[in-house]
């Protein structure tokens, strides 16, 4: 069953997550910043059991994202690479990608131009 969860302010992020196949997917929409840190986490890591080996990340609808979303995608990355498993990215604006380009994380983190794509890689 999707889980959906509204942020505390209209547009700040929003968190909707379902299972396709064995892979968690998180799709999220809003900003992506210091305020939000542990949503994300929650979302991409879930909040109990353990930890998913497989995760794609829909920001198709993200605005912004700072380095607090950074760190965590990279901790959501080195816990599924623990667990023999992957984060991939799908459908980010142009703004996040020039973020993840230049501090290098789509360097760990593939990114894919939609969901379809990032869940058949």
């Amino acid at each position: 069953m999707p889980h959906t969860e509204e942020a505390d302010r209209p547009d700040h992020l929003i968190v909707d997550d379902r299972t396709v196949d064995g892979v968690r997917v998180v799709t999220l929409r809003g900003e992506i910043d210091h305020d939000v840190r542990d949503k994300l986490s929650k979302a991409l890591l879930g909040e109990e059991g353990p930890v998913p080996a497989r995760i794609v990340a829909d920001l198709s609808g993200v605005t912004f994202m700072d380095s607090s979303g950074l760190n965590v995608f990279v901790a959501a990355y080195q816990q599924a690479r623990d667990a023999d498993g992957w984060v991939r990215i799908a459908g980010a604006q142009e703004s996040v990608l020039r973020v993840l380009h230049m501090t290098g994380v789509d360097e760990l983190i593939t990114c894919h131009p939609s969901t379809e794509q990032a869940l058949t890689a």
